[in-house]
């Protein structure tokens, strides 16, 4: 998909930022710039909405309708592409976090660390520098900073919804010198389209012990799934099967899980027991 669409700009003998602009003249009330239009054709951007790509073909001159539904077709097939692996970072090829940004919902599941749409820097520093990957402080600074931009999507006007489960372990594992600022942000930042829930250990064995994950929910195309793997790698998963069996996972999870305002008061007394 992306080739052909690269193809399609230069037959049109348009720059990306031609092609942008006009598109932002027939879709005024989307986001498009010059950016969008290279990561589309470089593959950063994998999932191309289907208002997106019609709005493309209309710049390009594609006409025909049987061309357009062929080239549609094509996007569909790209989009069920199947799964991607091996992650090393958050950084990585970036196709996680091209995902988050273009989700409407994201609902999680974490067992060992917080969330990373909602961890403090102190926290994120800690566990990056825990995480081994890197010793250089310039990079460590680097990969915070990545991760505190991540969170901006959660103060956009169209900001996705965010239910998050976490379990105990990841709040037993708080370093003890950012444990109060931490848990006082995740009471803090809740407003109706963002809630957690806490799963206690006494809970005891439940459907969601084989690790954390995220379900990644779209207001055009499928859902998507992200697996958490050991080594801090991840695998990206848009079998529909499968989907649905990590979302029923997550509906026992939820159900077995405190109750928002619960989960509230757990925090408040784990907070109280800071003191």
């Amino acid at each position: 998909m992306a080739r052909q669409l690269l193809r399609l700009r230069e037959e049109a003998q348009m720059t990306a930022k031609q092609a942008a602009a006009a598109a932002k003249k027939r879709a005024p009330d989307k986001s498009w710039f010059e950016a969008k239009v290279t990561r589309i054709e470089t593959r950063k951007i994998l999932r191309v909405r289907d208002t997106d790509l019609q709005v493309l073909l209309d710049v390009y001159g594609v006409d025909d309708p049987e061309e357009r539904e062929a080239y549609r077709k094509l996007a569909r097939e790209a989009s069920k592409s199947g799964w991607w692996f091996g992650y090393r970072d958050i950084l990585g090829a970036g196709t996680y976090i091209d995902l988050e940004t273009e989700a409407s919902s994201i609902r999680s599941y974490h067992v060992q660390n917080l969330p990373g749409l909602l961890q403090t820097e102190g926290y994120a520093r800690m566990m990056i520098r825990a995480g081994g990957v890197t010793a250089d402080e310039e990079e460590v600074d680097r990969r915070v900073e990545v991760r505190m931009v991540r969170q901006h999507i959660l103060h956009r006007t169209d900001a996705p919804r965010l239910w998050a489960i976490i379990d105990e372990t990841a709040f037993r594992k708080l370093p003890r010198e950012i444990a109060a600022e931490q848990i006082r942000h995740l009471i803090d930042v809740q407003r109706p389209s963002l809630r957690i829930q806490v799963l206690p250990d006494e809970v005891g064995p439940h459907a969601g012990m084989d690790g954390s994950f995220v379900v990644l929910d779209f207001p055009e195309d499928p859902s998507a799934v992200y697996a958490e793997q050991t080594g801090g790698s991840g695998l990206l998963i848009e079998d529909p099967a499968q989907i649905t069996l990590y979302e029923t996972v997550l509906d026992h999870v939820q159900a077995a899980a405190l109750s928002v305002e619960e989960s509230r008061a757990w925090m408040e007394r784990r907070l109280s027991q800071l003191d």
